[in-house]
């Protein structure tokens, strides 16, 4: 399965939360997808944002965007902060990014990995909306790397072919609750 074939993220709602739970079956093993979401030189491909401190539940962290991330989306808070809340390696990696939180699930299947995102946003419906596609593309930019080793520029991918579908997702979510 290329990255253009990726199923969308399901778009969830819990409250006045909104929230994104993504699945992929990734053709390797657990071991080679944890690094690909722990260790800055695999982030730098793929993530907005690096982790920096210590790997370990409880952690402080500071997430700094790359400096192509500031430049292309005009960042005024360059560097974030937040907190390991479960470091389980190779199997789940959960962690705040400011008022966010991103739980990674990873489960050894026959075919390699199964990848679990679930992602807690906040109230925003238009921060729900622009975050769903862009973890959609980061998603595609992870898999393209740990499939060839090389993946373009998170910068340089397409987030626009997603944005429309997504937010439709999202309004549908909305009108279902209404």
């Amino acid at each position: 399965m290329s990255t253009r074939d990726q199923p969308m993220g399901t778009v969830l709602r819990d409250g006045e939360r909104w929230g994104l739970r993504y699945e992929r079956i990734l053709r390797h093993p657990p071991e080679k997808v944890w690094a690909g979401l722990t260790e800055s030189e695999q982030l730098r491909h793929w993530m907005p944002c690096d982790i920096v401190g210590e790997r370990k539940e409880g952690a402080d962290i500071e997430l700094p965007f790359w400096p192509a991330q500031i430049e292309r989306y005009s960042i005024e808070d360059p560097i974030l902060y937040g907190k390991i809340l479960v470091w389980d390696p190779y199997r789940v990696f959960e962690w705040t990014w400011d008022t966010d939180v991103l739980r990674w699930e990873l489960e050894a299947v026959s075919d390699g990995t199964l990848l679990t995102l679930t992602t807690w946003l906040g109230k925003d419906i238009d921060i729900a909306k622009d975050a769903a596609a862009g973890y959609h593309v980061c998603l595609d930019q992870l898999i393209e790397l740990l499939d060839t080793g090389t993946v373009g520029l998170l910068e340089d991918a397409d987030v626009h072919r997603w944005e429309d579908r997504y937010t439709e997702a999202v309004a549908a979510v909305e009108t279902r609750r209404g």
